[in-house]
Order: C-alpha cells, then structure tokens, then sequence
C-alpha cells in the first residue's frame, strides 16, 4: 500500500530535488539531466520554501542557493557552516587563483584549473602577510585542504610520490564573490595590523 503512494507522488526530478539539497550536482551524475529538463518544475518547488536553482550549464554543475530578505534573512533550510579563518584564507586563494585563471586564457588552455599541494603551499606562503604566524598555518595546511575538499571546493584528481592534485571545483566562483574577496583581503589587513 505504501509503495503504491510513493510511486504516485514521486515525480521524475524527484531525486534530483533530493540530491540538490545535499549538494552540489555535477554534469556527470544521473540526476543532472533531470536538473535541465525540468529546471522550471524544480525551481517552482522549492521556491516554497525559500530556495532558487543555480544551474552553470557551460561549467556543468548546479546548486541551490537560499532567498534572503532585505536583512539577510533566511528560512535556514541550507545550513551556513563556519570554516574557520585559515580555511577561509585558502579559499581566498583558491578563488583567486581561477580568477586570474579565467582572466588570461590561452588557446591550449582547458575549463578546470588543476594545483597540487605543493602549489596551494606556494601561493599561501606569497598570500600570507609577514606578521602572520606561517610556520603553523603550513604545518596545519594539509589539514585545512582536507577541509576545503570536504567542502566541496577542492576535488582530488590523482597523487604522485609526493604530490596530489586537485580541481578547484568552479562553485567556489558563486559562493566566494569578487566582493567577499575584497572584504576578506581587508580584514586580514587589519587582523595583521592588530598583531
């Protein structure tokens, strides 16, 4: 009996509503067909309960992203998670970094922005002011990646001997603006300036 409603009820971008709210849903899944199709049924859906579909066909992935009212108010469906200062400072970076990326593209030049670990461990030790504590943020570097790969923001793509590589997934470009780089920049400014 129960079966047979499900059956009823289930529409077919039911899943993808599912796995929207989850995350992100690359080009590659099942789902994201189910995401194009239907983007006008989905979208209509979960707009009753504060949400809007981002869909980056040409970078091939979407998200959901929450409504906020003039105060920058939610209804708190999508969870806001804080990551810390130094996972933030990576982020920065990273975001960065496909910035100037997609700002001088070459002919031979790919979509993904691919770096290694020891790259990321370069371009922090550029970034990092010089008051700053850098002995302990690059002891602590491997652990913050891991974060920011768990975030979703970082995929790993193969290791070396001593080296992996990553992807720096294009999402990070919709949830770390050019505005909140600038801000950000500021603040570590005067975080440095305090010490």
């Amino acid at each position: 009996m129960m079966q047979h409603s499900l059956e009823r009820n289930l529409k077919p971008y039911s899943k993808a509503i599912v796995k929207l709210l989850r995350g992100t849903i690359e080009s590659r899944s099942k789902e994201w067909d189910n995401v194009v199709t239907y983007q006008h049924e989905i979208q209509e859906y979960i707009n009753t309960i504060g949400l809007e579909l981002i869909i980056k066909k040409e970078e091939g992935f979407a998200f959901v992203k929450q409504f906020e009212d003039s105060e920058g108010n939610t209804t708190g469906l999508v969870v806001r998670r804080q990551m810390g200062f130094e996972v933030s400072i990576l982020l920065v970076i990273l975001r960065q970094l496909l910035e100037e990326f997609d700002s001088n593209p070459s002919q031979y030049q790919s979509l993904d922005r691919f770096i290694t670990d020891v790259e990321i461990k370069e371009e922090v030790e550029l970034f990092l002011p010089e008051k700053y504590d850098r002995v302990k943020f690059i002891k602590d570097l491997d652990s913050y990646i891991k974060k920011v790969v768990d975030l979703g923001y970082l995929k790993e793509m193969r290791k070396k001997e001593n080296e992996v590589q990553y992807k720096i997934h294009r999402i990070i470009k919709e949830k770390v603006t050019l505005d909140i780089l600038k801000e950000f920049k500021q603040k570590l400014e005067s975080y440095v300036e305090s010490v």
